[in-house]
Formats: structure tokens, C-alpha cells, sequence
């Protein structure tokens, strides 16, 4: 027997999903569904699915699930494609919202123009809550992972490390088209001083308000955009003192906006959202 579910693409700056409503009917197992449609030749092509399910503590919950077809903690440019499906389809009006994840409650802030401004909460810094095993090399058990060595592949990386809801890795290098992504990124995705795995970004400091990031995203690859991963990559430069409280992240696929003013403030993220096209798909069931 035949099924048709309907499912939204979409994009922010280039990081790109496919959403399905799972409020108004009831949606096959996602696992499966992710592996199978996220591949770009074969399937619809997708880094991460986005589905909409109801909420207990929030207006909204977005479960999110890599290609792989895992379900991850957050997505930062998800969720500004998610409220722009929202708002899109009459599903709210509001000008923020909050949206339940696994990586916590995020508060979106429509800003007119298919951008949205994006209250990601403050960053946690706390290694074993990261979770990493990394120690900066005059730092304390608690202190934030700056510039910590980790052999990795043949030699000695200088990584920081932080988590907006997931789990980010930073590696600073001189020119980013030149940074060996693929090479590394998954080594130190699977690296044992990441017990949940890691997102990996490689990153070019321009001036003390312009950085470049490329991102090797857990169970995807190399990804065009990763909202989380530049608020990282912005904590991580402003706490060593790199830049300023407000920077823009240039992207392969756009840029985003990042303000933290530090201490336990939220990091606030601003980028578009795009949607690209609407389909069907049919599954074999029972």
C-alpha cells in the first residue's frame, strides 16, 4: 500500500531542509524517511528534516533529524525556516514565537523581509556540559575550551569548544577555501574528546567584525550554512578577545548576524529564510 505525504524545501543561507506538518496527520517513521529522501540524487535532498509536532511547554516543537536520519538537538537556521513555514501557512501571526527542541525552548522574532532574528539562549561553555573532554591549557575544569590541543590526524589542532543546544568544535585557520574540511571534519566529529560527536568549524578571521566558516555538520558533511555553529564560532572569537560583540559570519551559502554581549546573555542570531519549492512523495507502508 501506497502513501502520499507532502513535504515543504527550504533554506536558510544556504543550509537546506525539507519540513513536514506533523500536526494534522500522522507521519511514517522519520529515521527512515530522512535517510532515504535526504539523498540529492536518488531523493528530495536535504541536510536536516524539520517536522512541526505540538507542544506541552512552547507554541511549537521542531524535532530535527540529520541525514543519517538521527534526531539532533538544534539547528540555528532551521528554526528561522520553520517560522517562516509558520507564519507562511496561517499557522501563527505572531511576531515571536517560542519553539520547543531537543537542545531547549528558542524564541524566534519575525523582522519583515524573510528575516528572522533568532534568541538562541546563552552559550553553554562548561566542557562536561558541552560535552567535550577538552581543557584549555591554563584553564580549570569549568572554564570555557579555548585553544585546547588535540592530536587529530598526525598532528596538534588548537580547537575551542562550545554548545548552542548541540555540540560545536573551532578551529581557527589561515585561509578557509583551503581548510581541510573533508579531511578532518570527520575525524573530529568522531573524536573521543566529543562523547555525543561534534560540529566541526574551520574559521578565517577577516577583521574584528567579519569571520568566514565552513562547517562539517554531524551526520551530513560539509553543509553551505550552520546557524548554531556561527554562534559558537562568534562566542568562542569573542572570548578570546579576537573580535567585537557584533559580528557578521560569512558563509558558503550567506551570512548571518551574531550579537552576544557575554556573561549570561543570549546569543542572537539574524538571517533569511527561504522557501523553495512544495511537493509529494510516495512511500510503501505495512
Amino acid at each position: 500500500m501506497t502513501r502520499t505525504i507532502k513535504f515543504t524545501k527550504m533554506h536558510g543561507a544556504g543550509n537546506d531542509f525539507v519540513v513536514l506538518d506533523g500536526l494534522g496527520s500522522e507521519l511514517p517513521a522519520m529515521d527512515s524517511f530522512a535517510r532515504r529522501f535526504s539523498d540529492r540524487q536518488r531523493g528530495i535532498g536535504f541536510d536536516q528534516l524539520l517536522v512541526l509536532r505540538a507542544s506541552r511547554v512552547a507554541d511549537f516543537r521542531m524535532d530535527i533529524h540529520n541525514a543519517e536520519g538521527g534526531q539532533v538537538e538544534m539547528c540555528g537556521n532551521g528554526i528561522r525556516a520553520f517560522f517562516k513555514y509558520l507564519r507562511d501557512r496561517g499557522l501563527t501571526d505572531r511576531e515571536e514565537i517560542r519553539v520547543e527542541t531537543l537542545g531547549g525552548v528558542v524564541k524566534p522574532r519575525w523582522l519583515g523581509d524573510d528575516r528572522v532574528a533568532v534568541d538562541m539562549g546563552p552559550p553553554v561553555l562548561t566542557p562536561a556540559k558541552v560535552p567535550t573532554r577538552l581543557r584549555s591549557p591554563d584553564g580549570g575544569e569549568d572554564d570555557p575550551a579555548l585553544d585546547a590541543p588535540l592530536e587529530v590526524a598526525g598532528r596538534t589542532l588548537a580547537v575551542s569548544s562550545a554548545s548552542m543546544g548541540n555540540p560545536h568544535a573551532v578551529v581557527m585557520v589561515d585561509d578557509v577555501d583551503d581548510a581541510p574540511v573533508a579531511e578532518l571534519g570527520p575525524v573530529l566529529e568522531h573524536h573521543d574528546a566529543f562523547p555525543n560527536r561534534v560540529n566541526v568549524e574551520f574559521v578565517q578571521l577577516l577583521t574584528r567584525d567579519r569571520l568566514r566558516q565552513r562547517t562539517w555538520e554531524r551526520g551530513v558533511g560539509e553543509t553551505l550554512a550552520c546557524g548554531s555553529g556561527a554562534c559558537a564560532v562568534a562566542v568562542t572569537a569573542m572570548l578570546r578577545g579576537l573580535t567585537d560583540r557584533r559580528v557578521t559570519i560569512e558563509l558558503r551559502g550567506g551570512e548571518l548576524e551574531i550579537d552576544w554581549p557575554g556573561g549570561d546573555a543570549s546569543v542572537i542570531m539574524t538571517g533569511p529564510a527561504a522557501e523553495v519549492f512544495t511537493g509529494r512523495v510516495e512511500i510503501e507502508e505495512g
